[in-house]
């Protein structure tokens, strides 16, 4: 690689995963600024393809057909050659979209801890469907539970990466590497 490498020739795609509320949205903003590459939201995505909020979605169809849905999305979306890619927190775990992501570019699996997380998503439960009943302990329980099980389909990233402590600059030297 010469010094002066254009960024565009970089990992290609990058996903960035991990439960609701790590930041994937926000990192990936920066990211793809940082990069110049294209910022993807698979979530406003499937929002604009329906036409409705993927809350409205979960109440009409229910999850399992969410998750289809998002599947189908996340593999026939027509990505440009460089993109950041900000998924769902449960597309992971569904079908086999983790090993589609590691098979398709970069996979940036954005940890946590359940009482962080429960911090930063305590006061956007109307636009969580999976969150809506929890409060307070509860909803740090929840997110516990939801971790154990998640965690083998997120553990499978590329990169994984306290979140805490990440910024832009970070995961793109990572990705230089």
């Amino acid at each position: 690689m010469s010094a002066n490498q254009n960024h565009q020739e970089g990992p290609g795609l990058v996903f960035l995963i991990g439960f609701m509320g790590c930041g994937k949205t926000t990192l990936g903003r920066k990211l793809a600024s940082r990069l110049g590459y294209m910022f993807m939201d698979l979530d406003h995505i499937l929002e604009a393809q329906e036409g409705i909020t993927i809350a409205e979605y979960f109440a009409r169809h229910g999850e399992d057909a969410f998750r289809l849905l998002e599947s189908e999305a996340l593999k026939h979306t027509p990505y440009p050659e460089h993109a950041v890619i900000s998924t769902g927190g449960g597309l992971p775990c569904f079908f086999d979209n983790m090993d589609w992501m590691n098979a398709h570019g970069k996979t940036v699996y954005i940890k946590l801890s359940p009482k962080t997380l429960a911090s930063r998503l305590e006061n956007e439960k109307e636009e969580r469907p999976l969150l809506r009943q929890h409060h307070g302990e509860a909803l740090v329980n929840f997110i516990t539970d939801k971790l154990r099980e998640r965690e083998k389909f997120y553990n499978k990233a590329n990169i994984i990466a306290d979140g805490l402590s990440l910024t832009a600059e970070k995961v793109e030297q990572i990705l230089k590497v």
